[in-house]
């Protein structure tokens, strides 16, 4: 974005105040889609904030999938007393929907942008444990894996050349759900002012801090909504295709 984008993030315009996109009758070439009560690009200030919104989503479902593989993989695999307390662990924190746990803990952290990113983290894991978890069990209650332990396979070869080749493809669909949920819950926290705070140009920021404009100058507004929803929806169509296609290639 630094490199694309057209104007500076903060860069304003005094004699181009509230301009409308450049395809409405008072719209400025100069501006593609228009500027905010500062003068400031839109489409500079939304390209940057693809970088916060979108590439922390990233970062945050990628760290929740590494520890949501190893630790939902320790609990589809223990027994006894363990198995039981992390069952009632994990039911008890699904309990609570995975935006207010990110809101109790933000409100433990403080507000920020990278507290929001570990309260993401945090909220996501009880979900992508379980749902590994489930899928661990699933497998191991197959006869392939009685015939692996017949053979005197250790669990570190069950799990890595015969659990693990079966189930990678749910694991791309549970990793796209996460990054679509951390996406919203980035954006959420940012409107409620809990995450990124201005002038952070992240989406959900953008959208509390212009929220006042929204009948003086609406595409301030619709225009990070817009952009929240193609990043949701491109999300989830892109895991969808990863899982047919992963699904097929097993298959031949």
């Amino acid at each position: 974005a630094p490199f694309l984008a057209p104007y500076g993030v903060n860069q304003q315009h005094s004699d181009a105040l509230l301009i409308p996109p450049s395809w409405r009758e008072m719209g400025d070439v100069r501006f593609i889609l228009g500027t905010d009560d500062l003068g400031r690009d839109v489409l500079s200030r939304l390209m940057n904030g693809a970088t916060y919104t979108f590439g922390l989503s990233v970062v945050a479902a990628l760290i929740t999938t590494l520890f949501g593989v190893l630790v939902g993989t320790f609990a589809g695999i223990s027994k006894g007393l363990r198995s039981s307390f992390l069952n009632h662990l994990l039911d008890i924190t699904l309990s609570i929907p995975s935006l207010l746990l990110a809101i109790i803990i933000i409100a433990i952290l403080g507000p920020g942008l990278m507290n929001t990113v570990w309260a993401i983290i945090l909220a996501l894991l009880p979900q992508f444990i379980h749902s590994v978890r489930n899928l661990i069990v699933d497998e191991l209650s197959k006869d392939y894996i009685t015939a692996f332990r017949l053979d005197g396979a250790s669990n570190w070869h069950i799990i890595s050349r015969g659990i693990f080749p079966n189930i990678y493809e749910h694991i791309v669909v549970i990793f796209t759900m996460a990054l679509s949920t951390a996406i919203l819950d980035i954006s959420a926290l940012g409107f409620l002012k809990l995450g990124a705070q201005p002038p952070t140009t992240e989406w959900g920021a953008i959208l509390a801090e212009n929220l006042g404009l929204i009948y003086l100058a609406p595409w301030t507004v619709a225009l990070p909504g817009v952009l929240l929803f193609l990043a949701v929806l491109s999300t989830n169509l892109v895991g969808d295709g990863l899982r047919q296609v992963l699904k097929a290639r097993k298959a031949d």
